[in-house]
């Protein structure tokens, strides 16, 4: 015998208290699932999040290309990141833009048919930042060591 919990138990567990965000959405894109984590990084509670759209993380000048890519994965079941890290920019609950990196995770029913995503989510905010300074700093020593 053994105390170890049950597998849904477990699930939940890791879910709700990840330091990452996880955040699920279905076909439409409304929010179903928002953990602790998407509250910590994006500043919203779950009230406030769950049953409204992806656009409260997405800044508006990418929406349009969002929707264009989430709409046909959920067409064709298919996403051409597979499991690849991604990075884009989002939008804090404050309005101040974030850089995160994420996975994306289809969601199908028990037909193999897709009910939407769920994403594991990190905020990379500071080390793109520190990236970019450095880049920065390069590109000037290159142009002085040029000249």
């Amino acid at each position: 015998m053994t105390d170890f919990p049950l597998p849904d138990t477990i699930c939940r567990q890791i879910v709700d208290n990840a330091g990452d965000a996880i955040v699920a959405a279905d076909r439409q894109g409304v929010i179903r699932l928002w953990n602790h984590g998407a509250e910590k990084i994006f500043g919203h509670p779950p009230e406030d999040a769950l049953g409204r759209s992806l656009d409260l993380i997405i800044p508006e000048t990418l929406r349009f290309r969002h929707w264009e890519g989430y709409h046909k994965v959920m067409e064709t079941g298919e996403t051409r990141y597979g499991d690849s890290l991604l990075a884009v920019p989002a939008l804090h609950r404050d309005g101040r833009r974030l850089s995160i990196a994420f996975t994306v995770i289809p969601l199908r029913d028990g037909l193999g048919r897709m009910t939407g995503i769920a994403s594991i989510i990190r905020d990379v905010t500071e080390s793109w930042q520190k990236e970019q300074a450095l880049r920065k700093r390069l590109a000037e020593l290159e142009s002085r060591s040029g000249q």
